[in-house]
């Protein structure tokens, strides 16, 4: 007696769901909004990429307790949790990395010349809230 065995799952739904521009634009997000929070966070600690504490308005450092460093330690550390938590749980990650973002921005906007640098992390605020509705279709799309 011979049997086969059949699959229930077809492989064309799933390349379907693959070859999808919305689909692929919400992997692309994920990926950098895993990856950058990740890295710029770990860079926090090293310095390699710029000064990060010159990127500190004074009235945060005033506030902080310790040095401008010190802040940046923790800063770091929040960065790399939210990059953790867009490749977790991207719907939840999404919206982290948006306000995150947005408290750069306010931060930004308080010291002369770094506007230009609050305006692209607007952009990116604007990606992290495209990154967090796209999760939120595609785990609708996934449930029964």
């Amino acid at each position: 007696m011979s049997s086969v065995t059949t699959s229930t799952t077809s492989a064309a739904p799933r390349r379907a769901v693959l070859t999808d521009p919305g689909y692929q634009a919400f992997v692309i997000l994920r990926v950098g909004f895993t990856v950058a929070p990740i890295l710029f966070g770990l860079d926090k600690f090293a310095n390699l990429l710029v000064d990060w504490p010159t990127y500190l308005a004074p009235w945060i450092d005033d506030l902080a307790p310790g040095s401008a460093q010190a802040a940046m330690y923790a800063v770091g550390t929040i960065e790399i949790v939210a990059g953790l938590a867009v490749a977790l749980a991207p719907r939840f990650g999404g919206w982290l990395v948006a306000g995150w973002l947005a408290g750069i921005i306010v931060n930004l906007l308080t010291i002369p010349d770094y506007y230009d640098i609050a305006l692209r992390d607007f952009g990116l605020l604007l990606g992290a809230v495209a990154l967090a509705r796209l999760a939120q279709h595609y785990h609708a799309e996934r449930r029964p």
